[in-house]
């Protein structure tokens, strides 16, 4: 339903409509049709007419979507759709430049049909889209800016920004900030953020290579930075995949503006043959890394989510399978109480069911580049034995392995 002048107070209203405000409405929309959500955010949302030929642009950005991610998305009833432009991830292989030869994770070996699924943003923004719009219970704003969100006893006001709705009011019990990391709207509440710079970049493009990519993913280690490659192409044959390559910020701003042949080869050199030559990058984006975490997630009918919660190093893959997990937390919390929406007990109780998973996560992600883009012996020595322990301990492995599909359990 598109937002109109007359409907401007709601049950539960998201502030960013990416892909995890997105999920987020879908996910409360099923939980509750009792409940009017609101869905805002500065950008048009998607166009969601699913009959158009979709055609993935080489330099569309992509997401991995963890296995357990995928039992998420099905039950939303979006799945079936999402699959059509997915590319599994049927191995990944870790390693570790100029050392041993790495560990493989293989669907296989844990009955599974992929490890992960590799999927255009685009197509992601377009079957949430198609699925929000025919929710009778979720409102539509956008584009539309958020000037300032006033706490009130009982729920929040939001006030916005002239905008083709007409709307310069909305009054809320819950409002939900996913509006990226260190969010603008909740520095306004005096909401402090803890940044911790990996005092790397990462620079975000695709490539293509001559040989398939036949639906492995790679996670290399270097001295410089990790390297991640996601397969893209639904074809075993495919020869194209994502890349996040990572480097020191002043080799990163040369390597960004380079040529595509010197930026080819300073690839090829990092990462080797398994994949033959690289022939081909697309447009290059660039991004400092930082783990960036809220001091604080919740307050009395304020909660924060995404990156706005929690902005992860992307080289493990992740930031956005954590956010979809908390959101399928925070629905069932905010269904099961009998409190009111935003009552601060409930939120708490969110949270405190939720902290367990972040803190792995978190600390999974981050340990696992600062120890495997170090060049001190000790480091070294501590990393060589982690691929030692993937092959000879089982329990190790499974850990690794579950973290890296989502799952919690």
């Amino acid at each position: 339903m598109i937002a109109n002048m007359t409907q401007q107070n709601y049950n539960i209203t998201i502030i960013g409509g990416g892909m995890v405000g997105m999920s987020l409405a879908l996910l409360l929309s099923r939980q509750n049709a009792a409940w009017k959500v609101a869905l805002l955010d500065a950008q048009e949302f998607p166009d969601d007419e699913m009959d158009k030929l979709f055609q993935p642009s080489f330099d569309a950005r992509s997401t991995a979507i963890a296995q357990g991610s995928v039992k998420i998305f099905q039950s939303l009833e979006v799945w079936e759709k999402l699959l059509t432009q997915a590319t599994a991830i049927k191995k990944i292989h870790i390693s570790d430049a100029g050392h041993l030869p790495g560990g493989l994770i293989s669907a296989e070996d844990y009955a599974v049909d992929a490890v992960g699924y590799v999927i255009p943003n685009q197509w992601i923004g377009k079957v949430l889209s198609s699925a929000l719009k025919v929710q009778s219970n979720i409102t539509l704003y956008s584009p539309v800016t958020v000037k300032k969100v006033l706490p009130k006893i009982s729920g929040a006001e939001l006030q916005l920004a002239e905008n083709l709705h007409h709307v310069d009011k909305i009054t809320t019990d819950l409002v939900v900030m996913a509006d990226g990391g260190q969010s603008p709207l909740a520095q306004q509440l005096g909401i402090d953020f803890s940044v911790a710079s990996y005092q790397q970049t990462a620079i975000i493009t695709n490539v293509a290579f001559t040989e398939p990519h036949q639906h492995i993913a790679y996670e290399r280690f270097t001295e410089l930075g990790p390297i991640a490659l996601l397969p893209l192409g639904k074809n075993t044959s495919a020869q194209e995949a994502a890349l996040v390559l990572t480097l020191p910020k002043e080799q990163a701003d040369e390597l960004l503006h380079s040529s595509d042949e010197i930026f080819l080869a300073h690839l090829q050199k990092r990462f080797g043959q398994r994949l033959g030559q690289f022939t081909r990058v697309g447009e290059r984006k660039a991004f400092d890394l930082q783990l960036i975490t809220a001091k604080e997630q919740i307050r009395s009918h304020v909660v924060l989510i995404g990156n706005a919660a929690h902005f992860l190093h992307p080289v493990a893959g992740q930031g956005f399978n954590l956010s979809l997990r908390d959101c399928v937390s925070l629905t069932e919390q905010l269904s099961q109480s009998k409190n009111p929406l935003g009552d601060l007990a409930v939120l708490q109780s969110y949270l405190q069911n939720q902290q367990r998973d972040q803190k792995t996560t978190i600390l999974f992600s981050d340990h696992l580049v600062k120890i495997f883009s170090s060049s001190r012996l000790p480091l070294i020595a501590l990393r060589h034995l982690g691929f030692m322990g993937l092959e000879s301990v089982p329990v190790a492995k499974k850990l690794l392995v579950n973290q890296t599909m989502g799952k919690t359990a």
